[in-house]
């Protein structure tokens, strides 16, 4: 199996990359918010998946690990090919996906083209067991918002023994906060005051 690709991106098109590895050009089939990563002249590491069929041989690129592991997981699931796997982690972030299955939410599922209200039915069933929770903070919709002194407050709280979950809640406590320019240490300090109340 190939694990991951790592060369120089040759070529980005609507639905794959070109990435010029030891003089030879592998297509990596990729979502939009991959392809987006990309730019044409510059290096890249995707982690890759690899899938063999008898008339072809076709490798899946991703953003991150997490991604590759959940279009992995969700071809378990019957009635799910590549294809139908790749459409749902370009709709759906990793958290999405287990927050959808785990929650029993059909209805973003079926937002997922090629998925249908009895298909995203038996993914739940199948993979309910096997998904595990959301292991972000936080969801593609906030993704794109997600502001860096976020991480940096969560993770200087889980430094300091908090757990993640605490972590969490007081970095929304604090939010209203940060204004445009946020001052990491005093919000870290704002966030900590917020724990000790609790």
């Amino acid at each position: 199996m190939i694990a991951f690709v790592r060369g120089e991106v040759a070529a980005v098109t609507l639905s794959s990359a070109v990435l010029e590895v030891g003089g030879v050009g592998l297509e990596l089939m990729c979502t939009p918010g991959t392809l987006a990563t990309l730019r044409v002249g510059r290096p890249a590491t995707l982690p890759t998946s690899m899938v063999v069929r008898e008339d072809s041989l076709t490798i899946f690129g991703f953003r991150d690990e997490d991604e590759k592991q959940v279009f992995e997981i969700v071809q378990t699931a019957s009635g799910v090919g590549p294809k139908v796997a790749q459409a749902i982690v370009a709709v759906m972030s990793p958290d999405d996906v287990r927050r959808a299955i785990t929650t029993e939410d059909v209805k973003a599922l079926t937002r997922v083209p090629g998925i249908g209200q009895k298909g995203a039915q038996r993914i739940i069933l199948e993979l309910k067991d096997r998904i595990g929770p959301p292991v972000g903070a936080h969801s593609a919709a906030t993704e794109a918002s997600t502001a860096p002194w976020r991480d940096q407050v969560q993770q200087g709280l889980v430094g300091l023994g908090w757990s993640a979950k605490e972590s969490e809640k007081a970095v929304e406590a604090v939010a209203p906060e940060a204004g445009d320019t946020p001052d990491v240490g005093a919000l870290l300090r704002a966030a900590l005051r917020t724990l000790s109340k609790a």
